[in-house]
This record gives C-alpha cells, structure tokens and sequence, in this order.
C-alpha cells in the first residue's frame, strides 16, 4: 500500500525502484548530446509557453539550443520542481525550461542541438510533415464532429485534458475512461489535474487539439472568455457516468463503421428472354422477401456464386415498379449473359453501421 499523503509505503517503492533499475541496467551518462522526455507543459504568466523536461541523457543548460517537434527555441531559464532556478541538470532530473516558441505536447522528445540554425531547420521539417500529414488543421476538436474527421482519415486519437476538485476523482475518471477503449483506438491525456479550468488549459486544449472534461470544476472568467475565441471544446459534469457515456460515444465515433450484409429475398430464373439493349432479360418468381430496382444482387447456381452486380430494370407486365413481393412474377434485366433457368438471384443490402466498444 502507497499514500502520497501520509508517505505510507513510499521508502518501500523508492527502494524497488532502485532494485529494478540495478537489475535492468538502466544507467546515463551526463555527458554527449544531451535529451529528454517532455513530462507536462503549460503557459506560465509572465513567462509564456513552458515545459518540464526530465533529462534521460547528457546534461542540459540554460542558454542551450532544443528542437522538440515542431518547436524549437534557447533555454532562457530553468528551475527545479521547488522553483529554485538551475544553471545545468543532468540525468533523472526533471526540470522546467522556460524559452519555447509554443505549448509542447506531453512525449514529445526533447533534443539539444549545437546552434539555432540546425534547431529551426529541424522543427521546420518536422512541421511541414505535420501540416502534410493533417488535411484540417484549424478545425478544432470537438465530440460533436469527430464523426466528420473519421471520414477524412484524420482522427486515430482522443486527447483529452482532465479537471477535477480532488486528485481521487480525476484518477477515478482516467481509470474509467481507460477502460472504455481497445485495441482499435488509443487515448492520449495530456494533463490530469485539480482545480478549476484556467486559460492555461484553454491553451494547452487549442495547441494540442483536445478536449477538456471537468468532474465538479468550474471555469475561470479568462478562460470563459478565450475559448469562444479558440474553439476549444469544455465539458463540464457532475455525474462521473454521462462524462463516460459522451466520452465512449467519441471513441466510437473514431472507429471505422462496420458493413452488414442483410439479404433480401430470392427470385427463381423460370425464363431467358433475350439479351437486350442494357442487359438480359430474364423473368422469375420471387420465392421469399423481394427484390427492388437498383438492389445488389449475386446469381447462385448450385449454391455457388457466379456473378454479382445490380437490378438495372424491374418490370410487372409491361409497367415498370419499384418492387416486386414474395410469391410475384417479374421480369428484370441483368447485366450478366450467361444466366439460366434454374439460377437464383439473392437480393441483399449492405448496411453501415457505428462500431461499437
């Protein structure tokens, strides 16, 4: 059992920690090029766009050069997790630089390069893959059109921000909503934290094209005012279950739609009439369901399918219908010559549906 809050347990895992990593070989150096893993980011105050990085290798300075994705820039400034400004840090160690030309997203590799000129190039190409890669990149997220970017290819992940009022209830809501989803799609959460909506999450949630979800917050009055602005989608619930339900909809709707073939009747060949100018002309019974102008069809002779394609005509008589019932006479033309009496024709749909998780 581990408590952050009383400490219970913690020397013990620290200590596994420690084993695991001596058994492992999970070693760095500080020295060569130093990088890191981006760990969380946000707009500071007074600041602007900052990240914490935690240096897995060699050992960073301020006033080194960086390339993380598309961003890149020069540390002005770096502190430690109590807020104490840092002049190098070195493997394990997480710090907050303070220099970024945007927000990062959480991930994302971090990198030092010699000069500026190698860090912009670099960020550069990196965004113009991006920009390839994404067909709608100023059409923000929202539950509402996710259905949409499926159609376009876009969607392959939620990112999601999470806001609660107490660490409990944002750890509830992440495990629930990891549990909603497979194999088929992936969720990505770029912030889990306490209090209230801020202007910094607005900006984060517009940097990074995802949705906000607060469990029992509210949302500040700046960043009520800038997310109309942004486009940004917050929602907001009381009851951690309609949360869950809007949030597995998403996912669903990001997942391919499923094709289901439902058949519609048969018709029995009783007469080849002629070829005609659009097809053959054959005439039959409709032996169960119906069949209907247009209507996918497939010819089965001896159970064995040996053609499929559609009804191009529909006839009783000499009118044209829409539809013929079951145990009706018709006459249809086909676009398949080498029909015979006897030969069944299978009617059927294919029917489109949501996936579901």
């Amino acid at each position: 059992k581990v408590s952050a809050k009383t400490g219970e347990g913690i020397d013990e895992l620290l200590e596994m920690i420690h084993l695991q990593a001596e058994i492992l070989e999970l070693k760095s150096t500080p020295k060569g090029s130093a990088r890191g893993t981006i760990i969380e980011s946000r707009v500071r105050k007074g600041q602007g766009p900052v990240g914490t990085v935690l240096v897995q290798r060699g050992t960073i300075k301020t006033g080194d050069y960086f390339v993380m994705g598309s961003i890149h820039g020069r540390i002005r400034a770096m502190f430690n997790e109590s807020g104490v400004p840092l002049v190098e840090a070195g493997p394990s160690i997480p710090v907050e630089i303070s220099g970024l030309s945007n927000v990062p997203e959480v991930g994302e590799l971090f990198v030092v390069l010699d000069d500026e000129k190698n860090a912009r190039l670099i960020a550069e190409e990196h965004e113009y893959k991006l920009r390839a890669e994404t067909i709608r990149e100023q059409q923000k997220t929202s539950l509402d059109n996710l259905f949409n970017k499926i159609e376009e290819g876009e969607a392959t992940e939620l990112r999601l921000i999470l806001k609660g009022d107490v660490q409990g209830s944002v750890e509830a809501l992440k495990t629930s909503i990891e549990q909603i989803g497979d194999e088929r799609i992936s969720t990505r959460f770029l912030l889990c934290a306490v209090g209230n909506v801020t202007e910094t999450d607005i900006t984060l949630a517009s940097a990074s094209d995802a949705i906000i979800v607060g469990f029992n917050v509210q949302m500040d009055a700046k960043a009520r005012e800038i997310r109309a602005n942004e486009g940004v989608d917050v929602r907001l619930y009381d009851v951690i279950y309609n949360a869950l339900d809007d949030i597995k909809a998403a996912m669903e709707g990001l997942l391919e739609p499923e094709i289901r073939e439902e058949i519609v009747g048969h018709l029995e060949i009783r007469e080849v009439f002629s070829s005609g100018k659009n097809g053959m002309v054959v005439g039959g019974l409709v032996t169960d369901g119906k069949m209907y102008r247009n209507c996918m069809i497939r010819v089965l002779r001896n159970e064995k399918n040996i053609f499929e394609g559609s009804i191009i005509s529909l006839k009783r008589f000499k009118d044209d219908v829409q539809e013929v019932l079951q145990n009706y006479e018709c006459g249809m033309v086909l676009e398949f010559s080498e029909i015979e009496n006897g030969d069944i024709v299978e009617a059927y749909e294919q029917i489109e549906e949501s996936a579901k998780l």
